[in-house]
């Protein structure tokens, strides 16, 4: 397999990666055929995961701009993945150009993407670290150098913790970074569902299957263990709701078509830090 000029030396390519089969999702260009097969695969079992990720994005950026326009200008986004048009720096520093935020990635693909992509933005950086061990994040010289975490901080959890299994302690992770937090900080978060899926759960399961064989468990929880992730935040209006239905740009137009179903798979939303 040819290895292309942009991809770390390193990293086994034979691997697919959850974060390039993200980017392979909307449509961007750093992924290898390793993960367009296990993408191709999963769309099998259904076809609409792309706008499930495009709900994701539109969720995320009309979440930083509620948090911009709350003057909050420091962002922490953990389980970035890898940036592609309109990521959090670019929607945060166009409502406020001196918003700093902080990528955290533990994929070496989407560290290296994120490097070549802020080199000479001084007021964003990549942090290699991983969700399971918060104080690595917390501690890195990254977020050091950029955040104040005596000020409010927008904490970006967007489609990354369906990856952590039970045994991970993800709640655990979540309280730890909250406790972090300066009182007034939010917290933005989707994770996947089987609820709001257009599709039986025994069809939907072959795609967790396909996750579960990249090695890359994709843990479906339900509307109320979603809601735990918020234990110690405020929900803000509308709640824990679908993506879409989280404050759309303009009005809902009636019932979604059946390709756009999808989108309302899944949960997302943002709670205040009392």
């Amino acid at each position: 397999m040819e290895r292309p000029a942009w991809a770390p030396a390193g990293i086994d390519i034979s691997v697919p990666s959850v974060s390039r089969i993200y980017d392979y999702y909307l449509g961007g260009s750093h992924n290898f055929e390793v993960d367009r097969q296990a993408a191709r695969r999963a769309m099998e079992f259904m076809p609409g995961l792309p706008k499930i990720m495009q709900a994701n994005r539109a969720f995320m950026r009309r979440a930083v701009r509620h948090a911009a326009a709350e003057g909050i200008s420091q962002f922490l986004d953990i389980g970035s993945g890898i940036p592609t048009f309109g990521n959090v720096h670019e929607v945060a520093q166009a409502a406020d150009p001196e918003a700093r935020v902080v990528y955290v990635d533990h994929d070496p693909v989407a560290v290296a993407h994120s490097q070549a992509v802020l080199a000479g933005d001084d007021r964003t950086a990549i942090a290699a670290a991983d969700l399971r061990k918060p104080q690595d994040i917390l501690t890195s010289p990254e977020v050091a150098g950029l955040l104040d975490l005596d000020r409010p901080v927008a904490l970006l959890l967007v489609a990354v913790l369906h990856f952590l299994e039970d045994e991970d302690e993800p709640y655990a992770a979540v309280a730890e970074l909250r406790e972090a937090l300066a009182p007034g900080s939010l917290l933005i978060l989707t994770h996947a569902s089987y609820e709001g899926i257009p599709l039986t759960q025994e069809v939907a399961g072959g795609v967790v299957g396909v996750y579960r064989d990249i090695r890359n468990p994709l843990v479906m929880r339900t509307g109320p263990e979603i809601s735990g992730f918020f234990d110690g935040f405020e929900l803000l209006e509308p709640g824990l709701v679908p993506m879409p239905n989280w404050r759309p740009d303009g009005p809902a137009h009636g019932e979604p078509q059946e390709e756009d179903a999808y989108a309302f798979s899944g949960f997302g939303g943002v709670g205040r830090k009392a």
